[in-house]
């Protein structure tokens, strides 16, 4: 009998990483296989909430001081960028709740973030495996067996009580685990790429989201990056692109030359590298992400938001949770789905849950233009209409309002 470990992660992006540092911070031995070698780059966005933030204080908060030390890899920002299809923007303050008042948010390209996570869970409890590609996973008396081969090596078993996917949507573990589960319909598909030289850019770094009437309801961004460059991107509903047989790199490259509100920020800009595309899965609420002697995270339990496209939040959200979960599931030797469930699934949906389904609601509203524009119109001429959409970003209570239609009739008629 090969001995079997507590825990094993499959993949090793921001919810595996997350997951890792906490169950070390717990003392738990674990084993990572990550399919790919670090560095290595990741297709998204690369922006990171004050979610993120806030998981890595918890961690350790050297690690928020030594990001924001990093100008040469991390960048601070302090906000975020609305624009209307009408062009009209409004700006968004990030509301920071740390007591060191630090800034609230930061982008930094996922090559760089993913390899600063991975450097830090080398340690005592922490074993990690690059290069290994899991072939199968199979259902024991104890837990599962792990069967992986690193390059063309032959293949190994591990066993462990308790496994934790965090290998993507695409990933082994959201196949067998979920049996075969697809991602829901809401899923998006985006495209990236890196540029320098766009103009314009807020003076505190404010990531853009742009709803352009020739997307909707999809939208185009811009985030700022450290060194002057930009991650440039467009996000759009998979199956719309696919009803509709939609070129998305076309449409990126006509809005950067043509759209009126974007074209002269790009008059002097040039890409630096090929534009990536990837599928984003959208989280719309409560969905099954756990089950004997298992839980899934991040992408793997499609937790993106629906409106911003940000998941690297939630994925290290997830990974914390998950490594909490853990910890309580070896100590009780309880490794039963309804166990799993009350300490992982529930609390993460009663965390995260509300946000995705407001997030998702936020979605809806940009299928209206002429509502959207009604609404960042007003924005821009009431102070305290500003101030309740800054509030929505930080109080789900105060984001709830958007599902009233008396919000938009008080917007209406001035009140």
């Amino acid at each position: 009998m090969k001995p079997t470990l507590p825990v094993i992660i499959i993949g090793c992006g921001p919810a595996g990483a997350g997951a890792s540092l906490f169950l070390s911070q717990a003392g738990i031995p674990h084993l990572i296989l990550e399919k790919d070698r670090f560095p290595r780059d990741k297709i998204c966005g690369d922006g990171c909430s004050g979610k993120t933030a806030f998981v890595l204080g918890k961690a350790d908060p050297a690690l928020l001081d030594e990001i924001f030390s990093d100008e040469a890899h991390f960048l601070p920002s302090f906000g975020v960028t609305f624009a209307a299809p009408n062009g009209k923007a409004i700006d968004i303050p990030f509301r920071s709740k740390n007591k060191q008042e630090r800034p609230p948010g930061f982008t930094s390209r996922r090559m760089d973030f993913d390899h600063f996570l991975f450097s830090k869970i080398q340690g005592p409890q922490a074993t990690v495996i690059q290069d290994a590609t899991v072939t199968s996973l199979d259902r024991t008396p104890e837990g599962y067996a792990v069967t992986y081969r690193t390059g063309e090596g032959p293949e190994t078993t591990v066993h462990c009580r308790l496994l934790i996917g965090a290998d993507g949507d695409k990933g082994i573990c959201r196949r067998k685990l979920l049996q075969g589960d697809a991602v829901s319909k809401t899923a998006s598909v985006g495209l990236r790429g890196y540029y320098e030289g766009v103009t314009g850019m807020h003076p505190r770094n404010f990531i853009e989201l742009h709803f352009l009437r020739e997307i909707l309801p999809g939208y185009f961004w811009i985030f700022p990056l450290p060194g002057g460059a930009a991650n440039v991107g467009i996000g759009m509903d998979a199956v719309l692109v696919r009803k509709k047989k939609i070129n998305l790199r076309e449409v990126m490259l006509l809005a950067i030359s043509e759209n009126p509100n974007i074209r002269e920020r790009f008059a002097h800009a040039r890409p630096s590298g090929k534009i990536y595309g990837w599928g984003l899965p959208m989280g719309v609420g409560a969905v099954k992400v756990s089950g004997e002697h298992f839980l899934i995270t991040g992408d793997a339990a499609a937790l993106i938001d629906p409106f911003t496209g940000e998941g690297i939040g939630n994925a290290l959200y997830s990974g914390m949770l998950a490594a909490e979960a853990a910890g309580k599931a070896l100590q009780a030797q309880r490794f039963d789905d309804s166990f799993l469930q009350e300490h992982y699934g529930d609390v993460l949906f009663r965390r995260i849950g509300d946000e995705l389904k407001l997030s998702y609601t936020m979605q809806k509203l940009v299928r209206y233009p002429w509502l959207f524009n009604l609404v960042v119109n007003k924005a821009n001429k009431s102070p305290a209409l500003r101030d309740t959409m800054t509030s929505m970003f930080a109080d789900l209570d105060v984001r709830a309002l958007l599902r009233r239609p008396s919000f938009y009739w008080k917007i209406l008629t001035n009140k």
